[in-house]
């Protein structure tokens, strides 16, 4: 079974002052020393990027990419897939999805995934199941 990683796991995985740490660090720990192959896109990685070096730093930014990255695989967004996320953001008309979320959603029903690993309650809305 293949969980995709979203940003929010990310930034809640590495900031201490998450709310949602605890949970964050759990599941990565369950995830990780489970069967399960793990997967995330290059537009979360910009996101998270850009997110984590503006809330905790280099250093963080440093762990991500040196500790946390070489666990996942990488999907590379090509333009296909890139217009057709974006077509599906302006369907949906609302100002607080974003392009990431609906190229994850674009991502999840291409390839066949079901479980996402987020706090994003936009996953839930769209029918995958979200963990924790």
């Amino acid at each position: 079974m293949t969980v995709l990683i979203d940003t929010s796991a990310f930034l809640a995985m590495l900031n201490v002052d998450d709310n949602n740490h605890s949970g964050a660090k759990k599941e990565w720990g369950d995830l990780i020393n489970s069967d399960r192959s793990l997967i995330s896109h290059n537009y979360v990685l910009i996101e998270s990027f850009a997110l984590i070096q503006r809330r905790m730093g280099n250093k963080a930014v440093r762990v991500f990419e040196e500790d946390i990255l070489p666990l996942i695989n990488i999907e590379w967004i090509g333009e296909r897939m890139h217009k057709s996320a974006v077509s599906a953001l302006f369907a949906a008309g609302r100002r607080n999805l974003s392009l990431v979320d609906c190229v994850s959603f674009e991502v999840m029903r291409t390839l066949g995934i079901k479980k996402v690993f987020t706090f994003d309650s936009h996953f839930k809305e769209q029918g995958f199941h979200c963990v924790p």
